[in-house]
């Protein structure tokens, strides 16, 4: 091929700059890369976001490669490389569950898979999906009769999964800004999000302030948001996460649900049966573990630099 990739990262001498997704952990080479590649979605979350531009850095895409789905959220792909007959895949973060906001994973037959390994316990199995989301439906219609309910999140990916939930059951939950401001990239490419905001319908909001309500904020304003919530309105307010975490953390929270953007073992077993790989490369923060996990299930293993 005759050049090298970078694969969510800055990486010095290569010639083009795979960012996978909008998450902070995923752009180092966002802000400085003269030839980024990355879903149109991707670049308008950037912007959004973290005010970076990179319409005028995008790289061209080259023969031989190709992005495909992940799961993970608006706009995150996979990496396809061919090359003399041969397939590698990167698969940036990704989930095997359907999620509500984003499309469903693409999974091709592939001999090399570089994977994420966010989620390397083998003693860590997620809930099923459709199980965790009315567990956490069932639960906002008990609490909501009893006061305010603030959900904390990611303020992207996992906030709008949350919306999707709860809008299910009727329930338009407020926002803070930075959410209010990724959701309507949200809505710009096709996924419809009920919710409201004081940023941007006051009125409309501070209806839906005068009785019980939803609420979602980042997961960093959860210290000292309820608090004040409490005092303001003089109402109990009952506190919730929904991340994959929760198999393994206790939150101090009111509630804590099973909701992953993520792959557990399994999970990530099934996708390496489903491709029919033949060598499997983990990559990221939990890499040593995942693959000596898959080195004792028969599969060759090693991890990627």
């Amino acid at each position: 091929m005759g050049y090298s990739i970078s694969l969510d990262r800055k990486e010095q001498g290569a010639n083009m700059d795979f960012v996978s997704h909008a998450h902070s952990d995923h752009i180092g080479a966002a802000k400085s890369s003269q030839s980024i590649l990355l879903s149109d979605e991707t670049a308008s979350l950037l912007k959004a976001a973290y005010n970076i531009e990179t319409e005028e850095r995008r790289a061209r895409i080259q023969k031989g490669i190709r992005m495909i789905d992940s799961g993970h959220m608006l706009g995150a792909k996979q990496l396809v490389i061919e090359e003399d007959g041969g397939k590698v895949v990167y698969t940036g973060d990704f989930q095997m569950d359907k999620s509500r906001s984003a499309p469903k994973i693409e999974i091709e037959e592939a001999e090399t898979i570089i994977m994420d390994s966010t989620y390397p316990y083998i003693d860590v199995s997620f809930d099923q999906r459709e199980d965790a989301e009315q567990e956490m439906q069932k639960w906002v219609e008990f609490t909501l009769d009893k006061g305010i309910i603030l959900f904390g999140a990611y303020v992207m990916g996992k906030a709008q999964e949350i919306i999707k939930i709860l809008n299910e059951i009727g329930v338009v939950p407020v926002v803070n800004k930075k959410i209010s401001e990724i959701s309507k990239v949200y809505k710009e490419y096709g996924v419809n999000l009920e919710y409201t905001s004081m940023y941007d319908n006051p009125e409309e909001c501070e209806e839906s302030l005068k009785g019980n309500f939803v609420g979602i904020t980042d997961n960093a304003s959860m210290r000292r948001i309820p608090l004040q919530l409490s005092r303001v309105h003089e109402k109990k307010v009952y506190t919730a996460v929904a991340t994959g975490f929760s198999k393994i953390f206790r939150f101090y929270t009111d509630a804590q649900f099973c909701i992953s953007d993520h792959a557990d073992v399994k999970q990530s077993m099934d996708y390496i049966n489903a491709s029919g790989a033949k060598r499997v490369l983990t990559y990221g923060r939990g890499k040593e573990k995942l693959a000596r996990v898959m080195q004792r299930n028969g599969l060759v293993a090693g991890t990627f630099a």
